[in-house]
């Protein structure tokens, strides 16, 4: 794979000085053609290769060539491997690329249960992500004068929750931390009464946010429950599915994960459940109108954005203008692999955490004195807990056999000392 996609690159490096400052002849029909559903099979490497240097690549503008004097150029040396280095925040600078990116964000909708026409973009990370979704709700739940608007979590939420609500403008006493039950999932009880408390003082209640997939322990809100009470009280209902969203892949992921399908906004983590590499987070929201207002914002020198919603110009639907074309490194496992090899190793990973809870007992400094695995621990309540996080590609049922045997072996030498 290394020697093909390689060859390719000096190709298409090589060639920049001859290839044109821009090329938009017929960029609509060439961005409808790469428009496709969620592949279950995988394609082979050369087809996908040619579709992306001779189909995608080719139109738009050439931002890293010689000739590109427009908007500000971006040589992408090569020595940092930005080898295609094309500019994807406006649909006219890469059409085919954007498409590409956009076809990645309508198959997480997918994935999730959000209809085909919700919007989002890929981001750095979930916390980027969860302040796109904070910012979506306020404009969209709240008046100018905002400060008296409440957001609603778990004690087990991720704390980006709370520093997006800082970032958005929010003083601390407005994020409401709601207390969880013995299976860390928010208490729906203390939820309600504290809305009503709230709305009865004269403030804004307008935002939920629901973890699908929690850091400490993996727990996963009711989310059915929270969808019901966020429609009976007009909240804004955000899923931060970082960890855990893209096991709804997996029948069993999406038993867990039901109602996810009801939020207004979910945040996804790639380079987590999809195992892509750090730095590939994602936000989808189900009105897209919302996404683009909280994020509109005209220049003079920018081109005219899109009106066609088979279209999307992503810096109106995010923070970034200037941002890296993430969609590749998701769009290329997706098609080489397909979904079908994501489900099956999602459901591996399940397994392997069961088949750990089952045999855990304790004991955390004497198993990483082995060094075949690494674990670390996390307090809850007042108790000390084995995190065992099983999400790389590369953990198969062998090095579950082998943590548990060192934490068998760490038992017996303690019990014997």
């Amino acid at each position: 794979m290394i020697d093909a996609a390689t060859e390719r690159i000096v190709a298409h490096v090589a060639s920049l000085p001859d290839q044109p400052a821009h090329e938009l002849t017929n960029a609509d029909a060439i961005a409808r053609s790469l428009a496709e559903a969620l592949p279950e099979h995988g394609t082979e490497l050369d087809e996908v290769l040619d579709l992306v240097f001779e189909r995608a690549a080719p139109v738009g503008f050439n931002t890293a060539g010689p000739g590109y004097l427009a908007y500000i150029p971006g040589g992408g040396l090569f020595h940092s491997a930005a080898v295609v280095n094309r500019y994807v925040g406006v649909w006219v600078a890469a059409p085919g690329l954007v498409q590409l990116e956009t076809n990645v964000v309508r198959w997480f909708a997918e994935m999730v249960g959000l209809p085909p026409d919700s919007q989002g973009m890929l981001t750095s990370g979930g916390s980027l992500a969860n302040f796109s979704a904070v910012a979506t709700a306020r404009t969209a739940r709240l008046p100018a004068d905002f400060l008296r608007g409440t957001i609603y979590v778990s004690d087990q939420v991720h704390h980006s929750v709370a520093k997006a609500a800082m970032l958005a403008g929010f003083p601390a006493e407005r994020v409401r931390m709601v207390p969880t039950d013995d299976r860390f999932q928010i208490r729906l009880d203390l939820l309600a009464q504290r809305v009503h408390e709230d709305r009865r003082a004269g403030l804004l209640p307008f935002l939920l946010v629901a973890s699908g997939g929690t850091t400490n322990t993996g727990a996963v809100d009711d989310l059915s429950g929270l969808a019901d009470l966020a429609a009976e009280h007009g909240l804004w209902l955000h899923v931060d599915a970082a960890y855990g969203g893209f096991f709804a892949l997996t029948d069993r992921g999406k038993v867990a994960l039901t109602g996810m399908e009801r939020a207004d906004s979910v945040t996804l983590d790639p380079h987590k459940g999809l195992f892509v590499p750090y730095g590939t987070g994602s936000l989808l929201v189900r009105d897209g109108d919302a996404l683009r207002r909280a994020h509109q914002v005209g220049a003079a020198y920018m081109p005219v954005m899109q009106e066609s919603a088979a279209f999307v110009d992503f810096c109106e639907l995010s923070p970034e203008l200037s941002r890296p074309f993430r969609g590749l490194g998701v769009w290329l496992p997706l098609k080489l692999l397909g979904a079908a090899t994501f489900r099956e190793a999602l459901d591996e990973k399940l397994d392997l955490a069961r088949a750990a809870a089952d045999g855990l007992r304790r004991i955390l400094e004497a198993v990483n004195r082995r060094k075949r695995v690494y674990l670390t621990s996390t307090t809850t309540r007042g108790q000390v807990l084995l995190r065992i996080c099983v999400l790389s590609f590369r953990t198969h049922r062998d090095r579950i056999d082998a943590c548990l045997e060192d934490i068998r072996a760490s038992v017996s030498e303690i019990s014997v000392g």
